[in-house]
């Protein structure tokens, strides 16, 4: 099987993400139980698509997608054995965008139900055939699309475990235990994929030591959240994380507040992303889940961002929870859509884990008060495999 993907127009203001749209369509193959067979995609413009109108359908002017066949006829035909190659799908980009915005959705989404309608087309479906043939089209469409919206890749989410909060303990005495260093030792043995740990102007919980030491006894990831000061550039630098994380830092704050303003500040924010990048250490962008920040982290150069997932924890009706939750999907659709690696935090806990971890898009979820707190009462150890379980459901499910 295999899926064979072109390029022919790319607009001044989309990104496409050729990643993300191949995987949807192996996953549509599987879902109709044709794996086994070949399908090509190509996306183009109106120029374009209305040349294969005219050339092979005797009609003129441009179309959202078109559909050729491998095989003439009905899905039998094309099931049989001599037939490998399923046929061809074109897509108007042109045409997607402008029913993307009157639909009110991702350029993405509009593409995943354009190959959809086109894929159905090539198995033999036909809604001008019939009313009754394009209400069952229609239904099978409706169909295909709830099963990719829960259809999760192979690959696992994987926990980030912030060790602020054990250092917090530690400095409410100014000793030296607890220490985060070995929490964040005991997290990776139990099944964490990642470390975040927050170096903030004012020292209030993790110190200088401590991020020195975890750059040397880490085995997965490091990850170092700052803000954009100079003096935390000159460390972040120095030590060279696998990655950094910008986040927004109030000295009254208990906790961030917020996603970056990376909107607001991009002259300033890609001046680090390139002195990180020069270093070769990754950024991640910590942002509220608004297309506007998701967009500018993108051209200021960063490899990642992470949702804020506050809002969606703190909600305090199912509706608030769903509005948020819906937010932070679309969001970390469009991020991935943007060739963005996604990340997401913030708030997350035993109960609310699981709908995230189950969004597809979303590689890594930083977790760190949740699973400090359990570990009062369970171990740290214990509290790490919990929140493990849960993703791991999550993703199995899903």
């Amino acid at each position: 099987m295999s899926v064979n993907f072109s390029i022919h127009y790319q607009p001044d203001n989309q990104r496409i993400n050729e990643r993300l749209i191949t995987r949807q369509c192996n996953r549509l193959l599987r879902i109709l139980d044709i794996d086994d067979r070949d399908l090509s995609i190509l996306l183009t413009d109106d120029e374009e698509i209305s040349w294969f109108n005219s050339q092979y359908r005797n009609k003129f002017g441009p179309t959202n997608v078109l559909s050729f066949p491998a095989a003439e006829g009905d899905q039998p035909h094309i099931a049989s054995a001599a037939y490998r190659e399923l046929g061809d799908i074109i897509i108007s980009l042109d045409r997607a965008a402008i029913e993307a915005d009157e639909l009110d959705t991702t350029l993405h989404s509009r593409l995943v139900q354009l190959i959809v309608h086109g894929l159905l087309h090539l198995l033999g479906y036909d809604h001008e055939r019939s009313k009754k043939e394009a209400q069952k089209m229609k239904k099978k469409e409706d169909q295909l699309i709830s099963r990719l919206k829960q259809y999760r890749s192979e690959g696992m989410t994987h926990l980030a475990i912030n060790v602020d909060h054990i250092a917090t303990i530690r400095q409410a005495r100014g000793i030296t235990e607890p220490d985060p260093v070995a929490g964040a030792a005991i997290c990776e043995l139990a099944g964490a994929e990642g470390i975040v740990v927050h170096l903030r102007e004012d020292r209030r919980h993790i110190q200088d030591r401590d991020v020195y030491l975890l750059r040397e006894t880490v085995k997965t990831k490091l990850n170092l959240e700052m803000g954009a000061s100079k003096e935390i550039i000159g460390i972040a630098l120095d030590l060279k994380p696998d990655m950094i994380t910008l986040v927004p830092e109030k000295r009254q704050e208990l906790t961030t507040e917020g996603g970056l303003n990376v909107a607001g500040q991009k002259k300033k924010l890609a001046k680090v992303v390139d002195k990180m990048e020069k270093a070769g250490i990754p950024v991640s962008m910590f942002i509220d889940p608004e297309k506007k920040q998701i967009k500018a982290s993108r051209d200021i150069g960063a490899t990642f961002v992470e949702i804020h997932t506050g809002r969606y924890c703190d909600a305090v009706s199912e509706k608030e929870r769903e509005l948020e939750f819906q937010l932070i999907s679309d969001a970390a659709d469009i991020a991935f859509q943007m060739a963005l690696r996604v990340n997401a935090g913030h708030g997350l806990d035993y109960l609310t884990t699981g709908r995230v971890a189950a969004l597809d898009t979303i590689e890594e979820l930083s977790i760190g008060h949740a699973i400090i707190t359990r570990s009062v009462f369970v171990g740290l150890d214990q509290a790490v495999r919990e929140m493990k379980e849960i993703i791991r459901e999550a993703n199995r499910i899903g």
